[in-house]
């Protein structure tokens, strides 16, 4: 439970946290997309660690059991993305229904990019994961397999 975060929002989208061999963030949100886009953008920048142009526009739709499965699939998907298409994301806007989630990604062939400042992200995982609403919006923490 995050009870820091609902005294005050960091001004921040996202932090990452210390953890002992995986990368470990939060992220924050007014609203559960805002939450939820900031969660895209701190995965986008663990692959890659740098301003990525937005040449090409990728669609998604994943859904999800709860808000955590909805998250995760959602993040699947980004990492997905980089594995299979080599398609870095540089900015998204989400929209958010019951349990399906609509994604609209702005990004750009990794080929483009410096190799060096590229991360492979093997997996999101479940641990230490949570979705919270909070008295100034939402607080989701992930951890990202390397």
């Amino acid at each position: 439970m995050c009870l820091f975060y609902s005294i005050k929002m960091p001004q921040k989208k996202f932090i990452f946290l210390s953890h002992t061999a995986d990368i470990k963030f939060q992220a924050f949100g007014k609203t559960i997309e805002e939450c939820f886009e900031n969660s895209g953008l701190a995965t986008a920048y663990s692959i890659f660690y740098g301003k990525v142009k937005n040449k090409k526009i990728k669609r998604i739709k994943v859904k999800g059991n709860d808000l955590r499965s909805l998250l995760y699939n959602f993040l699947d998907e980004i990492i997905y993305l980089f594995d299979a298409e080599s398609f870095l994301v540089g900015g998204l806007k989400v929209k958010i229904n019951k349990n399906i989630l609509e994604a609209e990604l702005n990004g750009d062939d990794a080929e483009n990019y410096d190799k060096s400042k590229m991360d492979h992200i093997k997996s999101v995982t479940y641990s230490e994961m949570f979705v919270e609403k909070v008295d100034a919006g939402f607080v989701c923490q992930v951890v990202l397999d390397v």
